[in-house]
């Protein structure tokens, strides 16, 4: 039997501008995701757990919390973009264009603007990407640029050694 590595992220050295990543996993919105995050977050606008208040309003049921929305669109973005990160550094201009509601399913892609070394840190470069969540039918539900901290090649923590699971 081969033991083969898995999937262990871009490091600094693999961003190139103009790289466009298209994040492998969609996520259908449960009624239960939204309510449980507003609770959570203690996000006390009707609009996101009162169906009769939302009825009322001019989308006509509950709209999905928007920073679940960006928490999960962020979140689908890891294993391309911040897998190997030292830190968050910001999000920028996030834009909520479309409403998201119970029962649209998330896709999301993430295209690099810009990569740096940075000043301050040999072991990390800095890397800002324009990410776009779309729901189903392909209607923009946000966009963001976020900026990281990642680290190059050979300097972050070391994972799980390969080989290291009982077969």
């Amino acid at each position: 039997m081969t033991v083969r590595e898995g999937w262990s992220g871009r490091f600094f050295e693999d961003f190139e501008v103009g790289d466009v990543y298209e994040h492998g996993l969609g996520r259908t919105i449960t009624q239960a995701d939204n309510i449980w995050f507003t609770l959570l977050t203690q996000n006390t606008a009707r609009v996101h757990f009162d169906a009769n208040y939302a009825k009322q309003t001019e989308y006509g049921r509950p709209l999905v919390n928007s920073t679940f929305t960006l928490a999960l669109v962020t979140g689908q973005s890891v294993n391309d973009v911040s897998y190997n990160v030292m830190a968050n550094l910001s999000w920028n201009d996030v834009q909520l264009p479309n409403p998201l509601f119970e029962g649209d399913t998330v896709y999301s892609s993430s295209e690099v603007l810009a990569v740096r070394e940075s000043r301050s840190r040999p072991q990390v470069g800095i890397v800002t990407v324009r990410t776009l969540g779309v729901n189903q039918d392909g209607t923009p539900i946000i966009t963001f640029e976020r900026t990281v901290m990642v680290y190059r090649r050979g300097f972050g923590p070391l994972p799980r050694p390969v080989g290291t699971l009982p077969q």
